[in-house]
């Protein structure tokens, strides 16, 4: 081989740069549009139910179903997305997503839906997303090689909370607008280009040939590919708790803002947006973080340092300690969930990679609904801040858990 040649060979060999891949593009583009149409309908179904009621239990509630997809369908979902072909399942996921904000639209301008079709809306919309972000887990996994996988879901991170910095913004604005409901049909004018977006991407899915096991013993081999890696189970665990106390925060401070501190609609946008802006400068370092120390180590101290931000809401008496809580909760949040995202991705076998992101998926979300409507009344019978204060315990707690068990060393 000539010395041109073996130059030829190495450079051929050299991985790209996540950018230079036409699909990650897509798919990062198509999640930058449905995580801004999120961000408008997520803060403006909760606000809409406030006017109508001005009941935390209700607001509460709506948040509570919301993550009911995620506990019941999840595991399910996974064993579906690991089946068909993923990029016509994401441009269905988008498409049923489309028309149910559009009827919630419609039944709200030309009618006075009563607070079940709320409910019921939010339960597809999030089955849906779901269905989405399911599938996009498993088309990363596939382009990418597992050296760019962190890379990868660092950026999908820092378009998130881009968005968080500039959804909140930009929906207090809309929510100034005497029709509240309007942004409900901006989200499907966004989800609408997402579809179109999403149609060029070049699908390079091989068709499953082979006899299927049967739906159940798909999802066994789900569970005991999860079981038999111990890091990731232990993880499961841990997570369980960390996304019940997130619950509970997230689910207050909305509440805390416009019936605490009074802030208008504008105003909370701006505060919200603080924690999108530590999240943003979160993604920058999540690589170096992730090079210097191990996964079970992030994963300890960033849960032990985010209910020390639980602890600053709840003597957060203005905005701009609660903007500044909320900063820091940002930054350390991304930095444990990029690292818990890229441990399960780098750890999964391809094939199995849809089941493990869809059990894990519902076991994520296991204490949630409880915890967020548990929260609802805390506020309702008691005080807001009382939610902050179980919150940092729970995590304080959760940190001795992970310091003393096996997962530290991992």
């Amino acid at each position: 081989m000539t010395a041109k040649a073996e130059t030829n060979t190495k450079i051929a060999s050299k991985p790209k740069s996540i950018w230079l891949h036409p699909n990650f593009l897509v798919l990062f583009l198509v999640s930058g549009i449905i995580t801004f149409g999120n961000r408008i309908y997520e803060l403006a179904l909760p606000l809409i139910l406030y006017e109508l009621t001005e009941s935390s239990v209700t607001m509460s509630t709506m948040r509570g179903i919301e993550f009911l997809p995620n506990l019941l369908l999840a595991m399910f979902i996974g064993v579906m997305v690991d089946r068909v072909h993923k990029k016509r399942w994401s441009l269905g996921s988008i498409l049923l997503q489309i028309l149910v904000l559009l009827a919630l639209f419609t039944a709200i301008q030309f009618g006075h839906p009563s607070i079940f079709v709320f409910y019921i809306a939010g339960f597809f919309l999030m089955t849906f997303g779901y269905a989405f972000s399911n599938a996009r887990v498993s088309m990363v996994k596939q382009a990418l090689p597992k050296e760019m996988l962190t890379s990868a879901n660092a950026s999908f991170n820092f378009i998130t909370t881009l968005i968080g910095i500039m959804g909140p913004v930009i929906t207090g604005l809309i929510l100034m607008l005497p029709k509240l409901h309007e942004g409900l049909f901006i989200t499907a004018i966004a989800f609408i280009f997402a579809f179109v977006i999403l149609l060029f991407l070049k699908s390079e899915e091989i068709p499953v040939t082979s006899q299927r096991a049967g739906f159940w013993r798909e999802l066994g081999e789900g569970w005991r590919e999860l079981r038999s890696n111990r890091p990731l189970w232990l993880i499961t665990i841990t997570v369980i708790f960390l996304n019940s106390t997130a619950g509970m925060v997230d689910t207050t401070i909305i509440f805390l803002a416009k019936d605490t501190l009074r802030l208008q609609n504008y105003e909370l946008g701006l505060v919200l947006s603080m924690a999108g802006v530590g999240g943003l400068l979160g993604s920058f370092v999540i690589s170096w973080f992730r090079r210097k120390f191990r996964v079970g180590v992030l994963i300890a101290w960033t849960t032990l340092i985010v209910g020390i931000t639980y602890l600053m809401m709840f003597f957060a008496h203005s905005a701009i300690l609660l903007g500044m809580s909320l900063f820091f909760n940002g930054f350390f949040e991304t930095i444990s969930i990029v690292s818990i995202w890229t441990f399960r991705q780098e750890t999964t076998p391809h094939q199995l990679i849809g089941r493990i992101s869809g059990i894990t998926g519902s076991l994520f979300k296991l204490g949630m609904p409880f915890a967020i409507m548990g929260a609802g009344w805390i506020s309702q019978l008691a005080d807001p801040s009382m939610v902050f204060a179980i919150a940092c315990v729970g995590n304080i707690l959760i940190f001795f858990g992970c310091r003393h068990s096996t997962l530290w060393t991992k």
